[in-house]
């Protein structure tokens, strides 16, 4: 089945301004450039949600207004949906919605009725299916008792799910949300987390790329995750293939064990095949080893039997595995040149 959303090798470039005394001063000099993508390559299949995460700055917004065609890239090609962004600009606009977090992106002295009749005939929606289309969207959000109101009085969870109405007037097959939540209260962002997954998802099909910072949510989320840091997609895939693929450049397993020995924890530091740091503990008590082991076995086989031979008793081994927070942390820690993920 064809990738609903198929990027190769995408980047793009910017001048950077001047200041007035920097032109004033320097009239002659070469414009910076900056660089905002280099070479991003990733697939969304139909029907899945693709997390994008990244820090400010990283290129996330560049990418999602490349692949809305509101830019074009200096390089590379995307196809949304079988349509070249470059070739085919309006049936690419015909196959996605935007949800965005920017309350201002509404004229505030409409009503929610008016708002979604006005963005509906910037959709060419015919006009006899204007008004049956936002009933329903309105209806469907539980937006219907305050349609007539002006949006300004709306709360931060309505104006949301008005950003979700409005993408959703020309019912799309894809949606690019940025930030969906952001600026939501926990329960106003769990109920639009749920419209997400289960409905526009789940019962629907919609084909989502998020971007956000709640690295909760693309957990809870995501089918699989891209981690775009200064311009590049530094990895990507589910967490279990990042895990495998070595998400902290070592490609080490964690161990967290406890143990009782009777002459006390022993020192931490480098062992064979990995290294061990001991929490806690006294002569004949419980601690708590945690170990960063070669993965296959021999490692943590190794270290086990070497407790036991010392009169160790093991209380407890589990495998520790990374959570979306550490791999984020090690990737954008990571050297520019270092790039581990899945194509």
């Amino acid at each position: 089945m064809p990738a609903a959303i198929d990027v190769q090798d995408l980047s793009r470039t910017f001048i950077k301004r001047r200041s007035m005394r920097e032109a004033f001063m320097r009239p002659w000099s070469k414009a910076e450039r900056v660089t905002a993508l280099e070479g991003v390559s990733f697939n969304v299949q139909p029907g899945e949600i693709f997390g994008l995460l990244g820090p400010n700055g990283a290129g996330k917004t560049t990418l999602i207004k490349i692949l809305s065609c509101l830019i074009i890239q200096n390089r590379g090609s995307a196809v949304i949906n079988g349509f070249d962004t470059l070739r085919a600009e309006m049936q690419v606009k015909a196959s996605v919605g935007f949800v965005t977090s920017d309350e201002r992106s509404f004229y505030w002295r409409l009503s929610g009725r008016e708002n979604l009749h006005f963005f509906a005939r910037l959709y060419n929606l015919p006009h006899r299916q204007v008004r049956s289309r936002c009933e329903a969207l309105l209806s469907w959000l539980d937006l219907t008792d305050k349609a007539d109101h002006p949006v300004m009085n709306y709360s931060s969870g309505m104006k949301q799910r008005m950003a979700v109405a409005r993408a959703l007037l020309h019912d799309p097959a894809i949606l690019y949300m940025d930030e969906p939540t952001r600026s939501l209260d926990p329960q106003a962002a769990r109920h639009l987390r749920e419209l997400i997954q289960k409905t526009l998802n789940g019962q629907q099909g919609k084909t989502i790329l998020l971007a956000t910072h709640n690295l909760l949510e693309a957990d809870q989320m995501c089918h699989r995750i891209g981690i775009i840091h200064k311009a590049r997609l530094r990895r990507q895939g589910t967490l279990a293939e990042i895990r495998a693929a070595g998400w902290d450049g070592g490609g080490r397993e964690r161990y967290e064990i406890e143990v009782t020995l009777p002459a006390g924890p022993p020192s931490g530091g480098p062992i064979e095949g990995g290294a061990v740091r001991v929490q806690g503990g006294a002569a004949g008590g419980p601690f708590m080893l945690h170990a960063e082991l070669d993965p296959g076995g021999a490692a943590l086989t190794r270290l086990l039997s070497d407790l036991m031979r010392s009169g160790a008793t093991i209380v407890s081994c589990t495998r520790r595995d990374p959570t979306l927070q550490e791999i984020f942390d090690a990737t954008v820690e990571e050297p520019v040149g270092a790039m581990v993920g899945n194509p």
